[in-house]
């Protein structure tokens, strides 16, 4: 039996090559920070697709690997390593491929600085902003609790609007933050959120979203898992 053969989730998601790194996700803007970067960084992998619905994300297999089932997850045969939390998953990542990490620790220290404001604000904030625009909190009448984000989401394009106005990358080189940073912004035209934001008002993350999504890698990273199945 192999690392991946005895865990609980090749139960349901069954792994077709174990010397694969077995990624198990959903393209939401958290899911396919890591499929991006397991494209960018060359690292083969089999991807699972792990719908939201609680039959995947709360199932007895997925929680054995993910107590908190959220997507996304990995295992990798290689370490033997398990692992979730689309943050710490980056950062595994690379440190294992030694790529869009930063090679000093002044470059890994303001490469992780970007990418925990990712994790603490523009994720959460923006997640919630969707919440309260496109799904079930857009019923609740009393725009308060929709404005709070609305104007934190402002606040927060207004920091990397300044920041990405004197360079191309949110750290200087292209990195994991980046990887962790486009994605949610790539998110507000989904959730209808992109004029009561204004963002046509920030020219520079318009022209970083573009730079972004010409990545060839970002390109496919986009679509894994295919969530046709």
């Amino acid at each position: 039996m192999s690392f991946i053969t005895n865990h609980p989730i090749n139960n349901r998601w069954p792994a077709s090559d174990t010397s694969k790194l077995q990624l198990y996700s959903f393209p939401t803007p958290n899911g396919v920070k890591v499929s991006i970067a397991l494209e960018e960084m060359g690292i083969p992998y089999e991807p699972h697709l792990v719908t939201l619905s609680d039959s995947d994300v709360k199932s007895p297999e997925f929680l054995a690997l993910n107590p908190n089932n959220k997507i996304p997850a990995i295992i990798d045969p290689e370490t033997e390593t398990a692992l979730f939390e689309s943050g710490a998953i980056l950062l595994y990542l690379s440190e294992k491929s030694e790529k869009f990490g930063g090679n000093t620790p002044t470059e890994k220290a303001r490469i992780t600085q970007w990418l925990m404001f990712q994790m603490g604000g523009l994720g959460p904030m923006f997640g919630q902003l969707g919440y309260f625009s496109k799904f079930a909190g857009a019923q609740i009448e009393d725009p308060r609790p929709r404005q709070r984000y609305v104007d934190e989401g402002k606040r927060l394009l207004a920091v990397l609007e300044a920041e990405l106005s004197t360079r191309d990358w949110i750290a200087e080189e292209y990195s994991i933050a980046d990887m962790a940073i486009a994605p949610w912004l790539r998110a507000l035209d989904f959730y209808g959120v992109k004029g009561t934001l204004g963002w046509d008002n920030h020219p520079a993350l318009i022209a970083y979203l573009e730079r972004f999504l010409a990545r060839p890698a970002v390109q496919v990273g986009l679509n894994v898992p295919d969530r046709d199945g």
